[in-house]
Parts: C-alpha cells; sequence; structure tokens
C-alpha cells in the first residue's frame, strides 16, 4: 500500500490516524517467535515494530523525517491502548508499550475510527449597513444631467466626439461605516479568503466562525510595533518581566542584556528549563482549541510551501492577541537558539532544533479532546514554523490591502444611472461613464455612426470657417474616421464638388501695343564731355 497525501479538510487527524494504522498492518513483517518454550505464529517484537513505525513516519510526506524515535513508541502506545495492536496473549488498553523485546500482534481487525458527527454550526450571515439608505440631511432626488450636443469647434479643440445622450442619474449617499461595520467586513473577507486558500467549500467542518472574534483581527493587523510584534492593550496579559529576560537571555546568547554573565556552568540550561515549564503549564495551547482543525488542515498544505505559508498567515491573525504575542517572542526564539552556534548544547542527546519542537510542540497546538497523532502533528507545524516564522507571523500585505480598498469602495458616493440594475462606484464623471473594452468597440462599430455623420455634415455646410481651416478639418476627420468619411465623399469628385476650382480670367491683351510698327533698334551714339 503506498502512502498518500491527506491534503486539507475536515478530520484531517480521523484520516491520518486510518492511513497510518492501515499503512503499519500492511508493511509490518510478521514472523514465528518463541517466548518462554512456546512458539507464537505472526507475532512480532516491540523493538521491531518501533523500527518498522519509525522509518514509514519518516518516508511519509504527511509527517517527515523529523518524527524521532521516541514519538514512534508514543504513538505505539496509543495503538496498544486503541486495540491497534495487543500481546500475545490478547492484553491491550494500558499505554505500557515500551521499545525492547516483548512480543505483540495484530487482532483480527484493527479499529479505524469513524469520522464523528460535528453539530452544524451554520454559516454565519454578517449584516452590512443598507446602503442605499440616505444619510441625514441628504437629498437623493434625480439628479438631470444636461445633454451635450457636440459642434465641430469642440470636437476640434478635444479631439473626441461624444456619442449620444448621457441618460438622467441620481447620487447615493452610503451610511457612514462603524468600527463595527468595519470589524466585521474584515472578519468576512478574511475568512473567506482563508476557505480559498485551503480549497474547502466551507469552513463549517473545521471552525465555528462566530468563534473568530472580528475585534482581534483588526487589533493583531495595526496594532503592532516595528518588529511586527503585537501591542496588547491590556497591559495585564503581558508576559511577566522575567519570562522575558529569560528568552531574550537565551535568544541572544551571549550578548544578554537584561542578566549578568552566568557565573556557573549549566547555567543556559537552567534558564531553558524556567522557560519551559513556564509555558508548559498554560492552560491553553497558544494556537487556542477552537483553531485546531483549522491548524491540522493547513499542514495538508505544506507540500506546497507558498500557500501553507499564506494560509498560516491568515490563521494566525485570527487568534486573540496576546496568544499571537506570545506565539510571535516564543518562535523566534525557538528559531534564533535552533541556529546560534554560540550556545552550548542544551541537552546531551538530542540536538537543539529537536528540543525545541520536542519541548514547546504542545504549548503551541494540542486538541482539548486527546487526540492520538497530537503529538505528531504539532512537530510538524512547529518545524514549520520556525522555518517560515518571520513571514507567517507577519500581517499578509495583500489581504490587508484588498481589505481596505473594499472599505473605501464602500464609503464612495455611488452614482446611479437610470435603468441600471446596480450602482457603479466612480469618480463623479461630467459626461460619461466607463463601459467595458467589449461594448466599447460595439458602440463605435454601430452607434457612433450617426452622431459621427451629423458632426461631419456640420464641418461641410459651416460657412463661418475659412476654406482653409475647412480642409484642415475635413482633413482630420478622414484620418480619425475614414469609414464614416468614405460614407459622405465616396469618390475624389463627390469631394471635388465641395471646393470647386475658380476659372482664373486672362488679363485683355493689349490691342495698342500691337499696333504699333515693329521699331528696330537703333544705336545712338553717346555724348562726351
Amino acid at each position: 500500500m503506498e502512502p498518500r497525501l491527506v491534503g486539507p479538510g475536515p478530520y484531517r487527524a480521523t484520516r491520518l490516524w486510518n492511513e497510518i494504522i492501515e499503512l503499519f498492518r500492511a508493511g509490518m513483517p510478521l514472523r514465528k517467535h518463541r517466548c518462554r518454550f512456546k512458539s507464537y505464529e505472526r507475532c512480532f517484537k516491540a523493538s521491531e515494530a518501533v523500527d518498522c513505525l519509525h522509518e514509514l513516519l519518516g518516508s511519509n510526506q504527511n509527517f517527515g523525517p523529523e518524527v524521532t524515535r521516541d514519538q514512534t513508541v508514543k504513538l505505539l502506545k496509543k495503538f496498544l491502548k486503541n486495540h491497534v495492536i495487543e500481546d500475545i496473549k490478547g492484553r491491550w488498553g494500558k499505554e505500557d508499550f515500551q521499545d525492547d523485546g516483548r512480543l505483540y500482534r495484530f487482532p483480527p481487525s484493527s479499529p479505524l475510527k469513524s469520522y464523528p458527527k460535528k453539530p452544524s454550526c451554520g454559516k454565519e450571515v454578517i449584516k452590512f449597513p443598507d446602503w442605499n439608505e440616505p444619510k441625514a440631511g441628504t437629498s437623493q432626488e434625480h439628479i438631470p444631467v444636461k445633454s451635450v450636443t457636440m459642434n465641430s469647434e469642440m470636437w476640434y479643440k478635444r479631439h473626441s466626439i461624444a456619442i449620444g445622450e448621457v441618460p438622467a442619474c441620481k447620487l447615493v449617499f452610503r451610511r457612514e461605516l462603524t468600527q463595527t461595520n468595519i470589524e466585521e467586513i474584515w472578519k468576512s473577507m478574511t475568512l473567506s479568503r482563508l476557505q480559498k486558500v485551503l480549497g474547502l467549500d466551507s469552513l463549517d467542518e473545521v471552525l465555528d466562525t462566530k468563534l473568530v472574534n472580528s475585534k482581534h483581527i483588526v487589533q493583531n493587523t495595526y496594532n503592532v510595533n516595528k518588529q511586527g510584534i503585537v501591542t496588547l492593550e491590556d497591559k495585564s496579559k503581558e508576559l511577566p518581566h522575567w519570562i522575558l529576560s529569560a528568552m531574550k537571555c537565551l535568544a541572544n546568547w551571549p550578548s544578554c542584556t537584561d542578566l549578568k554573565q552566568p557565573t556557573y556552568s549549566g547555567f543556559e540550561r537552567d534558564v531553558f528549563k524556567t522557560i519551559v515549564d513556564y509555558f508548559g503549564q498554560m492552560k491553553e495551547p497558544l494556537l487556542t482549541f477552537h483553531f485546531f482543525d483549522v491548524f491540522v488542515s493547513v499542514l495538508g498544505l505544506l507540500q506546497k510551501p507558498s500557500k501553507a505559508v499564506e494560509a498560516l498567515q491568515i490563521s494566525c491573525l485570527l487568534l486573540p492577541p496576546e496568544n499571537r504575542k506570545r506565539l510571535q517572542l516564543l518562535v523566534r526564539m525557538m528559531a534564533r537558539i535552533s541556529l546560534n552556534k554560540d550556545l552550548p548544547p542544551l541537552s546531551e542527546s538530542v540536538r537543539t532544533r529537536t528540543l525545541m519542537v520536542q519541548a514547546f510542540s504542545r504549548c503551541i497546538l494540542c486538541s482539548k479532546d486527546e487526540i492520538d497523532l497530537d503529538e505528531l502533528l504539532a512537530a510538524k507545524l512547529v518545524s514549520f514554523l520556525m522555518d517560515n516564522y518571520q513571514e507567517i507571523l507577519g500581517v499578509p500585505s495583500a489581504l490587508k490591502s484588498s481589505i481596505e480598498d473594499h472599505v473605501v469602495h464602500l464609503q464612495r458616493v455611488q452614482i446611479k444611472y437610470a435603468g441600471a440594475d446596480s450602482d457603479v462606484t466612480l469618480p463623479p464623471p461630467s459626461f460619461c461613464h466607463q463601459i467595458s473594452t467589449d461594448e466599447f468597440e460595439y458602440q463605435r462599430a454601430t452607434g457612433s455612426q450617426e452622431p459621427l455623420a451629423a458632426l461631419l455634415e456640420e464641418i461641410v455646410m459651416n460657412t463661418e470657417i475659412s476654406v482653409k481651416d475647412k480642409k484642415k478639418k475635413l482633413k482630420q476627420f478622414q484620418k480619425s474616421y475614414p469609414e464614416v468619411y468614405r460614407g459622405r465623399f465616396p469618390t475624389p469628385e463627390t469631394e471635388a464638388v465641395l471646393f470647386p476650382e475658380k476659372t482664373k480670367q486672362k488679363p485683355p491683351i493689349l490691342m495698342w501695343a500691337l499696333k504699333k510698327p515693329f521699331q528696330p533698334f537703333h544705336r545712338t551714339r553717346s555724348f562726351r564731355m
């Protein structure tokens, strides 16, 4: 059986659980073993099960090579508790599995989990103000726009043609948006974008939208400092100063600013243990119980990193501001510690990065109801967060811009034309309104012929302009609208009629000059003084 990628969607954790059970049953070698002078068919040692499942999880793209052997043992304990496996005497139900030589076997059928029926949350309908309701003190009388007849002089100056008459229209004043309206717009558009990125028909199966606080989204977007960290309005929800000092100490090691340099060996391990203990005693993970299914669904996009980053960006905007700030500070510290070569090892047996994931994954993501794959899923998410924390925990600029543009759009005065089905938001036009490219081409080919022909006729019949100016205008019209010009002057002869050539009369010949006899040239003698 080939492993397959389990994408985003409802009950992803359950689907992964069933997938791993089927792969484990299909891939675990079974053979004959002896125990206490007795042979047992089709069974396996505990250590063999750990080897097989660890290799299977590491090569599975839903989990990856960062799964540790210790995490594999914990998963096999849950397998034993849920009767996926049993010992050779048929006992199961306890999490007493150990990485040793004890023998286990599969029951006749390992129980796959059924998909629970989640109570329908219903789609939340966000109520917007009645935009067509006039503002107090304003009038919505129809404002007639005077029809404009474009004469030749106007056309010549503007180099454009007025097509037809502008219909009567009215101004539609929008009610002023309140802060609550704006927050609900943010919530609606944010959830809509999240649904699109996850590729789901509905968010109902992974999220109760009624639990999404619109104020949190706005605060997480705008209440940030220069480093992009959320600033809290309620200072009582800030991290204790001593924890912040400890986190800064390890994140900036060895340049500790809030604490004096250590004077004994193992100081950094004591500081790290203090931080782990503080975050470990929280009653709810930083990503909250409500959003567990959303973040598990995002894990299905990790094969497409850009989409996964965007989905996590949006999902983290939904968090309470105090949770988002703690997540930002914690993940940033984890990433810096993992890359800090100057920091002494915090564990003798575990690499620093692995230690960060193991120590903090559960305080970042876990389910309210015990889910068997909690730890593996959390480890996968935390690893991705550490690698991309600067982008994920920043404000999604594209989403912010689109929502801000939409709010500005709704606040504009609308112009509604007679017979229009919907309002058109435009800067107030004087003589025209915007149309599509196809409509323009159609109008240019058909509807503009008659007014253009009338304009050409007006140029032709205008006797108040000189012949030189008339020829100049006709030449420009012919260049701009050759088809209309050709319709009026199909041949050069018809054009020549407009400017008939005047016959020039030759001056009369002086007859008296011809009557004189020819006078030859006579040379005269010059007089000398």
